[in-house]
């Protein structure tokens, strides 16, 4: 009888731990209005001058990325929101068109090869690391897009407005409400339940907490 009231004092406080593991309010909120199309990703939003979004793409998202795929099933969906950076705009279209061009060509987001990833790469460097403002307007800009991926400017200048380019683009206007909800960086399991990364410790606990609520419906 002791050995059966231990039992169920023990299930006890282990359903109590993994209950708190995942908190609504505390771990996470749930968006009023979820995006469907979203189910089944991880969406992160940043912005390329966000000193935040940066240091969470080179001390996080790596290896949340690689737990991620090991655990769920969900697709790790980059958003750039436009509303902020001096060039937000023209940084959502060349990163649009590289997201397009990499599903194109079967690569991951971010993947060594991905154009993605080269972009974002090159932005986040030159202006946390380098201090870079671009003061010579767009064209410098886009210059360090180009040079960091391949794609030439006048690639770009054709390709920017081409339909599913602008499309791409003016989905993610959707996501900045969201963000604004806790700041950017921003992460948002199946476009419903967004991260309070504020109370997260660690890579562990975001993985953890992201693998729970990619099983809520």
């Amino acid at each position: 009888m002791r050995m059966r009231h231990f039992l169920f004092g023990l299930a006890a406080v282990l359903l109590s731990q993994i209950c708190a593991a995942a908190q609504e309010g505390i771990d996470y909120v749930v968006l009023q209005n979820p995006k469907p199309q979203a189910q089944g990703t991880l969406t992160k939003i940043f912005s390329y001058d966000c000193k935040h979004c940066y240091k969470f793409d080179i001390t996080v998202d790596a290896d949340l990325i690689a737990r991620i795929k090991q655990k769920t099933n969900l697709t790790f969906n980059p958003v750039h929101i436009e509303q902020r950076a001096k060039y937000g705009r023209t940084a959502c279209e060349f990163f649009a068109l590289c997201i397009l061009r990499d599903k194109a060509a079967g690569r991951d987001a971010y993947g060594k090869d991905s154009l993605f990833k080269k972009a974002k790469d090159a932005l986040f460097a030159a202006y946390h690391k380098d201090g870079t403002r671009w003061l010579w307007g767009e064209s410098s800009f886009i210059d360090t897009l180009t040079k960091a991926t391949g794609i030439s400017s006048e690639d770009f200048s054709q390709s920017r407005r081409q339909h599913k380019v602008q499309a791409l683009c003016d989905e993610w206007k959707w996501w900045y409400e969201a963000a604004k909800r806790q700041g950017i960086p921003a992460y948002v399991v199946n476009g419903k339940y967004l991260l309070l990364t504020a109370n997260l410790r660690s890579v562990e606990q975001m993985a953890e907490l992201i693998e729970e609520l990619s099983k809520l419906p």
